[in-house]
């Protein structure tokens, strides 16, 4: 219904457009106010329009209507001239204030905003809601009531999703939601932003990664109406939530007892998900298309830019984690006029085109010396894995210069283990990091950020442990 009113205005405006630019060809000048309307005017001001466009040519005399009429076949480019100005006021934003009366008085009105309709409800602008998604009809009798969070400002634009708890135990992404959320004064937002503090609730409640029937959910997007129950939440999660966005921030941590370095996952072979990682700030970006079945990856695909955020560990509420979540979040709402102000200084963010794990070759229990975040060269000591029994000991160190934006706690292991992922820059990159390290930047963009990826070996080798193949290479996601 409201393109349908926006065309019909935008039409009847063009029309008396014409007419005006016409008859102005071949008379003596006249004062006409010709109002600036917005796009997005309502069927009702198109019919107020189309009035006022008679009036104006009903006053113009018929000797000079007879005059336009010829003289208009012979300034074609004259008239397509003010016919484009026309178009052009008509293009102007939506706060225009400006409007007509029947009567050809110009009036002033309230700026127009559009409502955001989600699960069959409608969210006015300007306001917050408090949705839920209910996927009984995917799973029956098993279903969990899931929070939708809604907060659709007054100026309409773009739809941000931020979706927590993909995986159940990851709830560093759960309170970045929430903040971020919260936070938002709708009156002051621009476009809407949906967040989805626990996605997987049935997942969350158990304190498991996974759904009940032990399905990872994050290797079934986009999901269908005829496969496992896993697949079938994930059609019915990406239809009613997902695809109501222009895109995706999907909040994950490490897992199996690993922590991460705040980082961005991102396929900088899709433009527009280059553009959207470019916006959060000085957080590391790794590069990667993620697991095929992924909810990114799904995404994707489905044409809707999207980047996983990584930060921490499972099964922990970590409170620096979260802030700098938080932190590159409200950078991405500033930076893309949504919300908030930009800063004025940001620094590059570090990129990692490759990374790798690094393992341990015996059983035992693995101690670290390194740190997550820290740089590491070759041949640097990473830890030690120790043998209980025998009191063997073996040292793990680092075949690569880089640094470790992911790595696992503190713990028993077995052979093969993957136990740092180590981010590797190209040396451009590497300069460019050192030096704004060196450039006494402000003090709130100190931090580095992060960066994670992994190398084609990975792809290649076993799985470990019982964890699959794709776990083990994008061990969070």
């Amino acid at each position: 219904m409201i393109d349908t009113a926006q065309s019909s205005s935008a039409g009847a405006v063009q029309i008396a457009a014409l007419e005006v630019s016409s008859a102005s060809a071949s008379i003596e000048p006249v004062d006409i106010a010709v109002p600036v309307i917005a796009a997005n005017a309502v069927a009702p001001a198109a019919t107020d329009t189309s009035l006022a466009s008679s009036s104006v040519a009903s006053s113009i005399p018929a000797s000079s209507s007879t005059a336009a009429a010829s003289v208009e076949a012979a300034n074609v480019s004259s008239i397509s001239s003010d016919f484009a100005a026309v178009n052009s006021s008509i293009s102007s934003p939506l706060d225009s204030e400006a409007s007509i009366s029947g009567d050809g008085v110009m009036e002033s009105v309230e700026p127009l905003s559009l409502s955001k309709f989600i699960l069959d409800t409608e969210v006015k602008p300007g306001t917050s809601v408090r949705l839920t998604w209910n996927s009984e009809t995917a799973v029956g009798g098993f279903s969990e009531e899931t929070p939708i969070l809604v907060v659709n400002g007054s100026t309409p634009g773009k739809t941000l999703c931020l979706t927590g708890a993909v995986h159940g135990d990851e709830l560093n992404g759960i309170e970045m939601v929430r903040r971020v959320v919260f936070d938002i004064d709708p009156k002051k937002l621009t476009g809407t932003v949906i967040g989805v503090p626990v996605a997987n609730i049935m997942g969350f409640r158990r304190n498991s990664r996974y759904l009940p029937d032990r399905r990872d959910w994050n290797r079934y997007f986009p999901g269908n109406t005829h496969g496992s129950s896993a697949s079938r939440l994930a059609h019915s999660f990406f239809t009613k939530i997902i695809m109501h966005c222009d895109s995706l921030v999907d909040l994950h941590t490490g897992s199996f007892h690993r922590t991460n370095l705040p980082q961005l996952r991102a396929d900088l072979a899709d433009e527009n998900v280059a553009r959207l990682a470019q916006n959060f700030g000085a957080i590391a970006v790794l590069n990667g298309r993620g697991n095929p079945n992924s909810l990114r990856a799904a995404a994707v695909r489905a044409g809707i830019p999207t980047v996983t955020l990584e930060a921490g560990e499972p099964m922990a509420m970590q409170r620096e984690v979260v802030e700098e979540g938080v932190k590159a979040i409200n950078t991405l709402l500033a930076k893309t006029g949504m919300y908030g102000k930009q800063q004025r200084w940001n620094r590059i963010a570090p990129v990692y085109y490759r990374s790798a794990w690094v393992r341990a070759n015996q059983s035992g229990i693995l101690f670290s010396k390194a740190t997550l975040g820290q740089r590491v060269k070759e041949e640097d000591i990473l830890g030690t894995v120790t043998d209980p029994i025998t009191n063997a000991r073996t040292t793990i160190r680092s075949p690569y210069n880089g640094r470790i934006i992911g790595m696992a706690l503190d713990q028993v292991v077995l052979p093969g283990f993957a136990a740092y992922h180590i981010g590797i820059q190209t040396p451009e990159a590497i300069l460019i990091e050192e030096s704004q390290m060196n450039e006494g930047m402000l003090e709130e963009d100190e931090e580095d950020g992060d960066d994670s990826g992994l190398d084609d070996s990975d792809e290649m080798g076993e799985p470990e442990t019982g964890v699959s193949q794709a776990q083990d290479r994008m061990a969070d996601e």
